[in-house]
């Protein structure tokens, strides 16, 4: 990564963790993978029964590893064979993972789910959700977050997981209802009624969709 790029997202990151505490979420910044991933593990007690949505980032710091290799009780949805018990699971868990598909520089979350267990684990249930995200999917404002997540995060994710969708074969939104599509639920996280809820923590690097 350019260096002026580097000190232009560090600066942001500075920027976007106080918009995160302003709403009562807690901001972190890390210069690094690595260092995203030390910062995540200082967040799960050993013992705490983890669980995730389907995040990239959290697999790109290398913590789903490290959590399967530590003493963690981590809730693997991909090597459960009943998955709506493995999603369940997340709304009594101790610790919730994911990405978000875009944000504002002033701390608010953007979302966009197909089965809503992402979304609604978000909202309410785990004890304490914790996000990895790249520098990348921090915007200007909530229509640009919006932008992103319909028509960068939604048309990647849908020819990841190989569905028929209008943005699966031209790479942008097209509004639909397919009965493939994954923009089925849109949650905005703008406040944290619950103080150390949700952690944050930015990342400067391009991770994820």
């Amino acid at each position: 990564m350019d260096s002026f790029v580097f000190k232009r997202n560090e600066l942001l990151a500075q920027k976007t963790i106080k918009g995160l505490n302003s709403r009562n979420m807690s901001g972190y910044y890390a210069a690094s993978k690595e260092e995203a991933l030390r910062l995540a593990l200082d967040l799960i007690p050993e013992g705490s029964q983890v669980t995730m949505g389907g995040g990239m980032s959290v697999h790109e710091i290398g913590l789903v590893q490290a959590l399967k290799e530590g003493k963690y009780d981590f809730i693997d949805r991909d090597e459960i064979a009943d998955k709506r018990a493995a999603m369940l699971a997340a709304y009594d868990a101790d610790v919730f993972l994911s990405s978000t598909n875009a944000m504002t520089d002033d701390g608010v979350l953007i979302n966009i789910d197909g089965n809503a267990n992402r979304v609604s684990a978000i909202a309410q249930g785990p004890k304490k959700v914790i996000f990895i995200v790249g520098m990348n999917k921090v915007c200007s404002d909530e229509d640009a977050a919006m932008k992103r997540a319909r028509n960068l995060a939604a048309p990647a994710n849908v020819q990841r997981f190989g569905l028929n969708t209008p943005c699966a074969k031209t790479g942008t939104c097209a509004n639909c209802k397919s009965p493939d599509t994954i923009c089925c639920q849109f949650l905005i996280t703008r406040f944290s009624r619950h103080e150390g809820r949700i952690h944050v923590i930015l990342v400067n690097d391009e991770l994820g969709f």
